[in-house]
């Protein structure tokens, strides 16, 4: 593939907290629900159980999360979501989809919102997303947008990419071709 493919560029998601502190995604960000699980997985169950961890936490955190609503700014719109997901790009969690349309070389990010809260909430949004239904349904919505402004519940971790990397209030932009990758060949 390194001999054969070419570098291409592909946008990146830039996450700024008021502090001037900045990081870098290339998939997606997220808060809520989410960003707990990652914050709480422990080392020790990550390397016992790998990816199995995260069932785990998930499942334990369906109980112990608070469950706050989030208000963003998408754009300058205001709206409020149960959680939320900024996507570069179309996959979550590997191979889950949670926005079909969303390119890694698009200037654009697809926002993701969850708007409806609780366990039984939750447990409904992972069983479409796994198979396949999460943009099929009427309490999920994508927004496209190029800047997104995360203001509260302030302290709220941040996840990108698997890791936590900020707290809220944060602002999440677009940085057209931040990077070259080498992709396999075309055809």
């Amino acid at each position: 593939m390194i001999a054969a493919g070419a570098a291409r560029p592909i946008c990146l998601g830039r996450i700024r907290e008021r502090t001037g502190r900045q990081r870098y995604f290339s998939m997606m960000a997220g808060v809520g629900f989410d960003a707990h699980v990652v914050a709480n997985v422990g080392l020790s169950l990550k390397r016992a159980l790998g990816k199995g961890a995260y069932v785990a936490e998930s499942l334990r955190q369906l109980g112990a999360f608070r469950y706050p609503r989030y208000r963003v700014a998408v754009d300058g719109t205001m709206c409020e979501a149960a959680s939320l997901i900024v996507a570069n790009g179309r996959h979550y969690a590997g191979r889950y989809i949670c926005a079909p349309a969303a390119t890694l070389d698009a200037p654009t990010l697809h926002v993701c919102l969850f708007d409806r809260s609780g366990p039984l909430a939750v447990v409904q949004y992972m069983a479409a997303l796994q198979t396949g239904r999460l943009a099929r349904r009427p309490d999920y919505r994508i927004i496209p947008a190029r800047r997104v402004a995360i203001a509260a519940p302030a302290g709220e971790p941040v996840q990108a990419d698997g890791d936590i990397v900020a707290h809220l209030p944060v602002e999440i932009d677009v940085v057209p071709d931040g990077l070259r990758l080498v992709m396999p060949p075309d055809g």
